[in-house]
Parts: C-alpha cells; sequence; structure tokens
C-alpha cells in the first residue's frame, strides 16, 4: 500500500541519517569488534602451541632471538 511504501521510506531516511550522524561511533564499535575477533582468534592458536618461557620472551624483547 502507499502508506507503507511511504513508512518504508522514512525509516530508510531516519536509518541513513542517523549512520551518518553516528559514524564515529559506529566505527568506534566496529572497530573494537574486530580487536575482539582477533584477540580471540590468537588465544585460540597460543592454546594449540607450547608456553613460552619467560627467558624466551625476554630474548625476544632484547633483539637476541
Amino acid at each position: 500500500t502507499i502508506q507503507s511504501e511511504a513508512f518504508k521510506q522514512v525509516l530508510k531516511e531516519a536509518i541513513t541519517e542517523t549512520l551518518r550522524e553516528q559514524r564515529d561511533l559506529l566505527y568506534e564499535v566496529f572497530t573494537d569488534v574486530l580487536e575482539d575477533l582477533a584477540l580471540a582468534e590468537a588465544i585460540r592458536e597460543g592454546q594449540q602451541t607450547e608456553p613460552a618461557t619467560r627467558e624466551g620472551v625476554l630474548d625476544i624483547l632484547k633483539g637476541r632471538a
């Protein structure tokens, strides 16, 4: 119906305007989500490897590895 189509158009415009106005917030949210996903993947990978020794980590940090 015409009312339904008009409502859809108004809703689309409202969502588009909100997304434009909140661009920085959305960017921050997506960045946080991607960082969390990457951290979770790194943890999963790390669980499948041998633990690092303190000396080994310090050697890497000092550039001796």
